[in-house]
């Protein structure tokens, strides 16, 4: 009991050093906290270790180089402060992982929880790595260079990176679950695998704004301080359900390499 008391101050103490760090808003902190708890139910000290690398590379990409990034905010829904709804986009399927596996501890669980921090944090490093090339990036729908941020574009820095997320979340998962090199590389492959199917839904399903005041083409729904009309993709398709379909695609796969 007394263990499971220490833990959970040492997750709030985490989430509040996101906060202090403006990594995380007011909402991003109490679901981080909510995650976390989740997970270490599921999936104990190891777990949570895991998710501290996730998000402390994550994170710490997001503030590299961050006045670079400034004109590539403009085009995103969202800043470098992860709200409830990244939190959930990326750590949510984690977390019912951890409490589903808190109940049934079944291997494919566990296969499936390194799947979906892989997925994420091969994502997030393609995002926020790849927006420093110097090159433009390539959209995957039409095949030409698109602005930088742009949803449904690839780079080779961006790519690189995606893959070098992946890798890490499944070494660091190998090293603390004991898993087999052989499992670590499935486990490596769905977490990219997983990006790539974040692009395709981003080029070919997410909705995009332009705003009428700049004509800038936007993930905000609001941009200049006015109503931005949608030009694209599907009404309910953010970039945050973007993020929380292809993980759970990327998991669903895993479930069928791997096995019940």
């Amino acid at each position: 009991m007394m263990e499971n008391l220490i833990m959970v101050s040492v997750i709030v103490i985490i989430a509040l050093t996101g906060y202090s760090l403006r990594s995380l808003t007011v909402s991003g902190t109490a679901a981080a906290i909510i995650t976390g708890i989740a997970i270490y139910a599921g999936f104990g000290v190891s777990g949570l270790i895991l998710l501290g690398v996730f998000f402390a590379s994550s994170s710490l990409w997001s503030k590299y180089k961050s006045s670079q990034k400034i004109r590539i905010e403009e085009k995103l829904a969202k800043g470098s402060r992860r709200d409830w709804r990244q939190v959930a986009a990326n750590g949510g399927l984690a977390a019912v992982l951890g409490i589903i596996n808190s109940f049934y501890e079944l291997p494919v669980t566990l296969i499936c929880f390194l799947t979906a921090l892989a997925s994420a944090n091969s994502d997030t490093w393609a995002s926020e790595i790849g927006s420093l090339s110097k090159g433009m990036p390539i959209s995957l729908k039409t095949l030409k260079p698109v602005d930088k941020g742009t949803s449904g574009a690839v780079s080779l820095l961006g790519t690189i990176a995606a893959l070098a997320g992946a890798f890490l979340i499944a070494v660091t998962g190998a090293l603390l679950f004991k898993i087999s090199a052989s499992l670590a590389f499935l486990v490596f492959l769905l977490g990219f695998m997983g990006n790539l199917i974040d692009t395709f839904l981003g080029a070919y399903f997410q909705k995009v704004y332009k705003c009428p005041s700049c004509g800038l083409e936007t993930e905000k729904a609001i941009h200049c301080g006015r109503a931005a009309e949608r030009i694209r993709g599907l009404a309910l398709l953010d970039n945050d359900f973007v993020n929380f379909i292809s993980g759970a695609l990327a998991v669903i796969l895993a479930v069928a390499v791997y096995g019940i």
